[in-house]
């Protein structure tokens, strides 16, 4: 469960980030800081694969670049979020965006994947899905281990509920891209 702190800047966050690396932090629209706690083994685990399934994917067709989960992304909305996965396609990322190690990525990412932990609350996850999206987030997938189920989150405003053994697509956002919903639940 997150937990709300004070208003904090990019460099307060980013400082609080290096100081604390058990620790993931986000920050929300507002200002205000939340935490994540640790995954369980299990959750790790699907957020790896699920990273490794897209960057494979993504460096084979030479597609852009692929983002883990200690990834900062600024959203224009001021939130600074974190996806268990995130996709930029070729093209947007801005010049020199490799040698801001210190800064978070300022833009939307096309794609991204969230993975529902033990300790995620459903209703959380859907608002950040729902705030990627408003922010400019192309295509989520929220994959909810708990309910053995995924949404899909698309820019075009419509939400589609998949069963486990649905085979999730990334459509035009990640052409090409496909994963067994089973090998991330």
């Amino acid at each position: 469960m997150a937990q709300a702190w004070s208003v904090v800047t990019d460099e307060e966050l980013m400082q609080l980030s290096s100081q604390n690396p058990e620790l993931r932090f986000e920050r929300n629209a507002d200002g205000t800081l939340a935490t994540m706690a640790p995954t369980g083994g299990i959750s790790g685990n699907r957020e790896l694969k699920a990273g490794a399934y897209l960057l494979s994917w993504v460096d084979s067709q030479g597609l852009g670049e692929v983002f883990g989960a200690s990834t900062g992304f600024k959203l224009a909305n001021g939130a600074v979020r974190s996806p268990d996965a995130a996709f930029v396609a070729k093209g947007r990322l801005p010049e020199g965006w490799d040698e801001l190690e210190d800064q978070f990525l300022a833009l939307s990412p096309d794609f991204v994947i969230e993975i529902r932990s033990k300790t995620d609350s459903l209703e959380t996850l859907q608002a950040k899905m729902q705030e990627y999206i408003a922010q400019g987030v192309r295509l989520g997938w929220l994959i909810d281990r708990k309910n053995q189920r995924a949404w899909v989150y698309r820019d075009t405003g419509s939400v589609t509920q998949y069963p486990a053994t649905a085979i999730l697509d990334g459509e035009d956002v990640v052409p090409g891209f496909t994963v067994v919903l089973k090998s991330l639940l």
